[in-house]
């Protein structure tokens, strides 16, 4: 068995591919998962990194694999388990977020945590979909509660969880706008968003007032200004989780409403999106695909941010 291990926080230099141990065995309620890909996700780098919530979870159980996405083939499953059989195409949001383990061949799962891969995508790709989909799934119709013919401001709008939201408001019927750099216009353009702010080049605020909604994908001080594009009744949801306490005291001094958010694995909202897919009114976009031999590299990549749509893993056996 193949799997990514890291003994210590640090740079991606403490990546090591470890090829020890045999194939795990399911529990009573598990699933082992042949994977095909694994996607990556900036919470992956700042868990190696020793930052955020699932780093302080974890820093007694290093070495640790780290990964949530995965998707793959089912090898086999535990004694409860009746929704899943061998040979099943799956993906899911695994083991978040003191588990993990989805950098590796193969990877244990409950069954509730996988979803059916829609036909049209191949399973590498179905790997970059699970956390980012879910995450722009649950802040826009759970938190932020958008309804059709709504204003929406989703900043990042080409990224991971981005491409996901601005294509998920525009299936509910909202009008969108997406801050992103001048490159990613006509990829923005592409999955339907109506308007896009260059970030270099426009101030946001100067652009967008009286909005029903924010998905701010980028903390700190976007976040904060962002709260002056609301209307009196609008919403900011804002996703990363270090600068979110200061946008909601900085929306509560201003009289207005802001919320963080952490995602959480759910095969209903899974299968929705699978739906989506199968009707052709999302895609999955994966900027580049890095044998798991070369994750130190994915890495860098994904750790200096602007990645259009996803990074993910192929960790099929080459032989």
């Amino acid at each position: 068995m193949r799997r990514v291990v890291f003994d210590q926080f640090g740079e991606v230099d403490v990546l090591r591919l470890d090829t020890a141990g045999s194939n795990p065995q399911p529990g009573v309620d598990e699933v082992c998962v042949r994977v095909s890909g694994a996607g990556l996700n900036p919470i992956d780098w700042k868990t190696r990194r020793g930052l955020g919530f699932a780093a302080k979870q974890i820093e007694d159980q290093l070495p640790w694999t780290p990964g949530y996405d995965v998707a793959g083939e089912v090898v086999s499953v535990g004694e409860q388990v009746t929704t899943l059989a061998p040979g099943d195409r799956v993906m899911g949001m695994v083991g978040f977020p003191v588990r993990g383990g989805g950098y590796a061949d193969y990877v244990l799962a409950k069954s509730d945590e996988l979803a059916i891969v829609p036909e049209e995508l191949d399973l590498v790709s179905a790997g970059a979909l699970p956390l980012a989909a879910l995450t722009a799934w649950q802040a826009l119709f759970e938190v932020a509660d958008l309804a059709p013919g709504q204003k929406i401001l989703i900043h990042a709008g080409a990224g991971g969880v981005g491409h996901f939201a601005v294509q998920f408001a525009r299936v509910r019927g909202a009008h969108v706008i997406a801050t992103a750099s001048s490159d990613n216009r006509d990829f923005l353009a592409e999955l339907g968003v109506h308007e896009v702010i260059d970030y270099h080049t426009t101030d946001f605020t100067e652009e967008c007032y009286g909005l029903d909604v924010v998905l701010d994908l980028v903390g700190g001080d976007t976040g904060k200004r962002s709260l002056h594009t609301l209307s009196e009744h609008g919403v900011l949801v804002t996703i990363p989780t270090a600068s979110a306490d200061d946008i909601i005291t900085a929306a509560e001094g201003l009289g207005l409403r802001a919320h963080g958010m952490v995602v959480r694995s759910d095969v209903f909202h899974l299968d929705e999106i699978a739906e989506l897919i199968e009707d052709g009114d999302v895609r999955v976009h994966v900027d580049r695909v890095f044998p798991i031999s070369e994750v130190a590299e994915a890495h860098r990549l994904l750790e200096a941010g602007h990645v259009r749509g996803k990074l993910v893993l192929d960790c099929r056996d080459p032989d």
